[in-house]
């Protein structure tokens, strides 16, 4: 009976993994060898063009090149079709060490100036690749050692975008060109699938089909407005965390969006993050304004606004409170980098004897929110640690060690899967990060948390303690949603705007046969909305069958078709996107059903 069943189940397709290039050192070299696969083909078909770098990346690599004429689609075609045939002409990859002075004589004798430049910045020893004997760039590797490790099939060329010369606006403009590289077809395949499923979930194309949120240029890029749809999508999400933290003994404060230039001087926001500060109002730094970028400072001068007892710690401060960074207009992108987004900040003063059990309650709160939005499948916790060769990090050693072993000490004591960012922590602390993992296996950083013994010394915090003695706190500054305008675009690509009743927008739509039975129809809308069930009435005057595909497109959750039957027995014929037909359902049992959906995050 077993081997029936298995015959007659449905086979899954094998899934195909996608390594990053960081994760595979085969990847590695053959996405770098694929660059210069190109750049050999760009400079056969354009003998004018001049490279740059080109780097491998996550998912595929880029090279730069200075063109008298920018690259076409065409153009690419031609590239690859010129790449194809380099590949199979099964070309070695021969490394050569050289002087600085015979490269530079090579260099100069090629007319290549941004070699020149990037053999300035060099260090011994200076190593060149060998395509054949026909082409060389610097480099220091790695790459295969014949072309004939290269599957043509499995290779292709992406885009054509510009970039500055060394990231610099003033300095010479390029073209780059994007390309990815793979070990096998299908897994180019599986890539490019998943990159027209991407389209198709895209935030931004789906925000505006969906009315959620706009951005407008006489406001600003990277300033999102947010229809009333949006609005009750964030006000959704808000409400939820809210009501969780209650539950864990937070206290909700608010916070000016504006606050003194010195304020920022003493926490060292003004001094490290200056460049990511909007300009400062006002005519001196003694007097200036800025914009707030983070809310920490502010949170820190209500717990200084009265002398502390050790029993009221810890003291759990939240806020959804509004920043302001003034981030690259090349750097903004939909919802996921604006320049003014909200965050679910809350910060702890807590006593050194509090701070571990503090610390796993916090880390519990993230792993139930990324439960609760079905973003808990698959994360990595990073423990995002201070590089030591770096001088942006301020503080003693001694805090430092304190707070990246109560981290470590946390994660072990949950038994977590974590890896470590070494550098990624921030200037005051380091952090454990949570990498979660969408639909399309792509990682976004979502819940953080932070341990921070810097901060409370820069402003001299204290408590009472027990013994009389006035003592320090420890902070922990924690983020479940991190950014909500940016958890709003992950969400609405993980779900693919398809969101899950309890935070769908319009939970239910009321779809009249005909106008005679309008009253009706909106009379049970009202009586569901006092249920705090979003439902609203379609009064377009539209055929049954149009308003079904509207409400489909609109991506409700439930629908529910009103005609003289329904008026007659107080009954809806309800649709669900879940669950199709559902036939007719007493107005009481519908309700009595969507009020549990809704409250245990489940489907109607």
């Amino acid at each position: 009976m077993a081997i029936e069943d298995s015959k007659m189940a449905p086979e899954q397709p094998e899934k195909i993994h996608l390594p990053k290039t960081s994760e595979s050192e085969q990847l590695k070299r053959i996405r770098h060898t694929t660059s210069h696969v190109m750049a050999m083909a760009v400079q056969k078909l354009f003998p004018k063009a001049q490279v740059t770098i080109g780097p491998w990346i996550e998912n595929g690599f880029y090279y730069d090149f200075d063109t008298p004429e920018p690259f076409t689609e065409q153009d690419l075609k031609a590239i690859k079709k010129e790449m194809v045939k380099i590949l199979k002409r099964k070309l070695p990859l021969e490394r050569e060490e050289v002087s600085r002075e015979e490269a530079k004589r090579r260099i100069e004798a090629l007319g290549e100036p941004y070699k020149l430049e990037i053999l300035a910045d060099l260090k011994e020893p200076i190593t060149l690749y060998h395509l054949g004997d026909e082409w060389w760039d610097l480099c220091a590797g790695p790459h295969v050692e014949s072309t004939a490790e290269i599957n043509p099939k499995a290779i292709d060329l992406e885009t054509v975008a510009g970039a500055y010369w060394r990231g610099d606006e003033n300095k010479a403009q390029l073209q780059r060109i994007y390309g990815t590289a793979w070990e096998t077809p299908e897994q180019l395949q599986e890539y490019k699938r998943r990159k027209e499923e991407a389209l198709r979930r895209d935030h931004r194309r789906l925000g505006k089909e969906l009315g959620l949120f706009i951005f407008s240029d006489e406001v600003g890029p990277g300033l999102p407005l947010w229809t009333p749809k949006g609005a009750v999508l964030r006000t959704t999400l808000e409400d939820f965390l809210k009501r969780e933290q209650v539950r864990r003994g937070y206290q909700p404060v608010v916070t000016p969006h504006v606050g003194r230039v010195e304020l920022f001087k003493t926490s060292g926001h003004w001094q490290k993050y200056r460049e990511d500060l909007f300009p400062m109002m006002g005519e001196s730094e003694d007097e200036g304004f800025v914009l707030k970028a983070m809310n920490c400072p502010f949170h820190i001068q209500i717990y200084k606004s009265s002398l502390r007892s050790y029993r009221e710690l810890p003291v759990r401060l939240a806020e959804f409170g509004t920043v302001y960074r003034y981030e690259q207009s090349g750097e903004l992108g939909g919802l996921t980098r604006v320049r003014g987004f909200t965050q679910d900040d809350a910060h702890l003063f807590v006593t050194p004897e509090q701070l571990d059990d503090e610390f796993l309650k916090v880390v519990d709160l993230i792993q139930s929110v990324l439960k609760k939005l079905k973003l808990d499948q698959s994360f990595k916790a990073r423990l995002s640690f201070r590089d030591p060769d770096s001088d942006k990090y301020i503080g003693s050693e001694e805090a430092w060690q304190k707070a990246e072993t109560a981290i470590r000490r946390a994660v072990e004591t949950l038994g977590m899967n974590y890896f470590e960012g070494i550098g990624e922590a921030a200037f005051y602390g380091p952090k454990l990060d949570f990498i979660v993992q969408d639909a399309l296996e792509r990682e976004w950083q979502l819940g953080t948390v932070q341990v921070d013994y810097n901060l409370p010394e820069r402003f001299d915090l204290e408590y009472v303690a027990e013994d009389g003695s006035r003592q320090r706190p420890v902070m922990i500054h924690r983020a479940p949603f991190g950014s909500l305008e940016r958890l709003v675009g992950i969400l609405i690509e993980q779900y693919a705007g398809d969101f899950p009743l309890w935070l769908a927008p319009v939970q239910v739509r009321l779809l009249p046969v005909s106008d005679e039975f309008l009253p009706f129809v909106r009379e049970v809308a009202e009586r569901m909305r006092s249920l705090d069930i979003r439902a609203e009435a379609d009064v377009s005057h539209d055929r049954l069958g149009k308003m079904i595909r509207n409400a489909e497109k609109a991506k409700i959750p439930v629908m529910a078709v009103v005609g003289a039957k329904e008026v007659e027995s107080e009954s809806l014929s309800v649709r669900t996107r879940a669950g199709g037909e559902l036939g007719s359902l007493s107005i009481e049992e519908t309700l009595k059903r969507l009020q549990e959906a809704i409250a245990n995050f489940a489907d109607f």
